[in-house]
């Protein structure tokens, strides 16, 4: 069974975001660990990209502080080498189709598979589009994450089947980021994936309370949360990792009761 699907094993996973290297690796390097041990189920690590057209100004900006503190994905490799050796949790990029292109998509998915990453999302690749990198990835065994969004509908079934490790169920249309009310239909959502697959289903995009963590979880397989995190990793920079895995453990705790 592979680490993510453990994740998913017998409960409800919560799923966090990190961008790497913001404020600097050395902080990403050390905050990991406790991510997992104050209770993350599985771990995206963003590569930051001065492009990042999915996300909100607050990923954006940690984008551009990692940028500046030098950080590269060599870099990020070998860090997420150092922290695999410490974490049993699923490692998986978040990452954009030109940072894989321009390192070259098969000694990219050679090396994620080398420091111990489980998958990769590339939010900007359409399902119809993904073989290159699919290709790239089953011979590495790094799962390729798919995305549902609210506008998928009829797409959904086709995306569902073809899933792997898990389905990212974006809650809203547009950009990511924190949000006051997500007001999708997330059960239909859900509802269309099950009735072609078991791959879990996780929600993401513009969760930031329990709340809403309990909510969303309640109807699906896990909650994901970045903009949030990075926002506690924005006000406290290299003294966040107490305050992120506080936040970690309430956000847990909920997901648990739903």
């Amino acid at each position: 069974m592979s680490r993510i699907k453990q994740a998913f094993e017998n409960k409800k996973a919560f799923i966090a975001f990190v961008t790497g290297g913001d404020p600097d690796i050395e902080t990403t390097e050390a905050l990991i660990p406790q991510m997992a041990e104050a209770g993350a189920d599985l771990i995206e690590i963003g590569i930051p990209f001065s492009d990042p057209i999915a996300e909100g100004i607050v990923i954006q900006e940690a984008d551009e502080r990692a940028l500046k503190a030098q950080t590269t994905t060599d870099k990020l490799f070998d860090m997420v080498k150092r922290v695999r050796g410490k974490v049993d949790v699923p490692l998986v990029f978040m990452t954009y189709i030109n940072p894989i292109y321009t390192y070259g998509t098969e000694k990219f998915m050679k090396k994620c598979a080398e420091c111990g990453i489980d998958g990769v999302i590339v939010p900007d690749v359409p399902f119809e589009e993904r073989q290159e990198v699919m290709d790239a990835c089953d011979a590495q065994g790094v799962e390729l994450i798919s995305m549902i969004a609210p506008t998928s509908k009829e797409r959904i079934n086709m995306i569902a089947k073809e899933a792997k490790g898990f389905l990212y169920c974006v809650s809203s249309s547009g950009i990511g980021g924190v949000r006051n009310n997500i007001t999708t239909n997330i059960r239909e959502m859900v509802h269309q994936v099950k009735a072609v697959s078991d791959i879990p289903c996780a929600v993401g995009f513009g969760i930031s309370t329990p709340t809403q963590a309990k909510e969303m979880a309640a109807l699906s397989d896990g909650a994901i949360v970045g903009s949030a995190i990075v926002k506690i990793i924005a006000k406290y920079g290299k003294n966040c990792i107490s305050p992120v895995c506080d936040y970690i453990k309430e956000m847990k705790a909920a997901v648990e009761a739903a």
